[in-house]
């Protein structure tokens, strides 16, 4: 390997490391920073290898993480963190692992609170119009049609 090769698979491998240090990362991510800092695909390939080996890539505890942060501060239902885990190359049985880590209760809880906050801000009278308002704002947090309708229910 030429030296300034090596030596720009070094910084890349330094930068990568240390960008996942400072946060939980996911190797599409790592891919497309390496990718945009002019790192041939191999190297990139080699790098992501490397810092999964040593523990610094994983999608498991990225994935979890991802889920605990993004409903609790975020409040988004499980569609929605499925669909945006997919974007990010997160495999199908890691995501299913991550969202069933959500305790069923609080998942309901949450919606149940969301929906209510937003009846309280809405203006709408008509309760047809209301409740359909209600079901568009939760529906694209990403929570499912059967816990809105029943969550609607009771309003």
């Amino acid at each position: 390997m030429p030296a300034d090769k090596h030596m720009a698979y070094e910084l890349a491998l330094k930068r990568a490391a240390a960008l996942c240090s400072s946060q939980e990362q996911c190797s599409s991510h790592i891919r497309e920073k390496l990718l945009t800092w002019k790192v041939s695909s191999d190297d990139a390939e080699q790098i992501i290898n490397l810092l999964v080996k040593e523990k610094f890539l994983d999608e498991q505890r990225y994935a979890t993480f991802y889920v605990r942060d993004k409903f609790r501060f975020n409040g988004w239902g499980k569609i929605k963190l499925r669909v945006m885990l997919k974007q990010k190359e997160i495999p199908s049985a890691i995501i299913e692992d991550a969202l069933n880590q959500i305790d069923p209760e609080l998942y309901k809880q949450t919606c149940m609170r969301l929906i209510s906050d937003k009846s309280a801000s809405l203006k709408e009278t008509n309760q047809f119009k209301r409740k359909g308002k209600l079901f568009r704002f939760a529906a694209q947090r990403g929570f499912e049609t059967d816990l809105i309708h029943q969550i609607l229910s009771y309003l």
